[in-house]
């Protein structure tokens, strides 16, 4: 009877341990964000059936095994990036400081990965407040309020997310609740929490090499390359084209359609589905000559590569119909790009459609930006 139960508990661990790695797989590859579903995800995957939750593992195991994700896959990058997030946060909470704001979460315990958010809490009697402050000083936020219904209690949580180089999501709270002390869901312990001082202590104390100001500095002036796609993009919603050869209407509208059918065709290839995106940008500056305007405007914020589909998406075109010459068609050819060209050529012609479903601008990038951390 001894060895049974042995046997039985050594195959309950066994099974713990894979729910474990099957969870933290999940979280890591983005596919579950939240704890409990990742659990029920894999324990419904390998055990072919129900599974009571006081068997499944806690949180802080599957966030343990996210992190050997992490140091596995990600490296010296990790340990660079969370400096970045750090000094990023300090950088928006001096900007809050009236709203008395504190760093919580993997940027202050270190427990980041790829797509990690910096969490801020804030406290204030005016979320409008807060979301003028940011914007007052150039960054695109949106305002989400969320219900969520825990222990039998349903209550909404207003979070302001911050696009940047690193995502930031902003949790306000009343005024009066900046002494409470809130609870992990993780460890169930109070969270921990830094202020403005204590986080620049901390940094003091975690990285040592680095002068804080100087590197904030820094910081300040590294410029998030979605943000700037976002701003050439933008004025295309203004520019109407000729109906004859684009009867879908506005360059904006165009651009997202091309996306689209370039995401059908390749969904993990960010250079392409840059070049598909970003081909037009030049009509909002010099309609005249768009190529060389969309080239020069994106000029450090795009590879070889991206830059080379665009520069030729025109001729992709001429090649289509046979007006290009012998010549300038086997030049392009030589290209081991060549036949992504084509492609964009296809995409390029496709994406015409009046009343076609696109996805809108941000979600785009949002999109483009989780494909960059996967697999950059």
């Amino acid at each position: 009877m001894g060895f049974v139960t042995a046997h039985s508990s050594m195959a309950s661990d066994k099974l713990r341990r894979e729910i474990v790695f099957e969870s933290a797989r999940l979280m890591y590859s983005r596919q579950e964000s939240e704890y409990y579903r990742a659990k029920m995800k894999a324990a419904r995957k390998l055990c072919r059936g129900w599974v009571k939750p006081s068997d499944l593992p806690s949180n802080a195991e599957i966030r343990q095994e996210i992190q050997r994700f992490a140091a596995l896959h990600e490296g010296d990058s990790r340990l660079e990036n969370l400096l970045n997030m750090r000094l990023d946060a300090l950088r928006i909470m001096r900007l809050l400081e009236r709203f008395r704001p504190y760093l919580i979460g993997s940027t202050l315990t270190g427990h980041v990965r790829h797509g990690s958010d910096i969490d801020i809490h804030v406290f204030t009697s005016s979320v409008d407040a807060v979301v003028m402050t940011l914007q007052d000083e150039g960054h695109d936020c949106d305002v989400e309020r969320k219900r969520v219904r825990k222990y039998g209690e349903e209550r909404v949580f207003t979070h302001i997310h911050v696009r940047d180089r690193f995502p930031v999501e902003i949790t306000c709270y009343a005024a009066d609740l900046a002494s409470y002390p809130f609870k992990s869901s993780i460890t169930g312990k109070t969270i921990e929490r830094a202020s403005i001082h204590e986080l620049e202590m901390f940094i003091a104390q975690e990285h040592p090499e680095i002068a804080l100001e100087e590197a904030l500095s820094r910081s300040a002036d590294a410029v998030d390359r979605f943000q700037v796609y976002r701003s050439l993009l933008l004025p295309l919603e203004d520019v109407e084209q000729s109906r004859k050869y684009h009867p879908e209407g506005d360059a904006l509208y165009h651009s997202l359609q091309v996306f689209e059918l370039a995401r059908d065709m390749q969904p993990y290839d960010e250079e392409f589905l840059l070049a598909a995106l970003l081909h037009d940008v030049g009509k909002a500056i010099d309609p005249d000559d768009h190529v060389e305007a969309g080239l020069e405007a994106l000029d450090g914020y795009i590879t070889d590569r991206t830059a080379w589909l665009i520069e030729h998406h025109m001729e992709a075109h001429r090649i289509h119909d046979g007006s290009i010459g012998y010549r300038a068609r086997r030049r392009l050819a030589e290209s081991e790009d060549y036949p992504d060209l084509l492609l964009l050529g296809e995409c390029d012609r496709d994406g015409r459609v009046p009343g076609m479903i696109v996805s809108d601008l941000d979600e785009v990038l949002d999109d483009l930006r989780e494909i960059s951390r996967l697999c950059g």
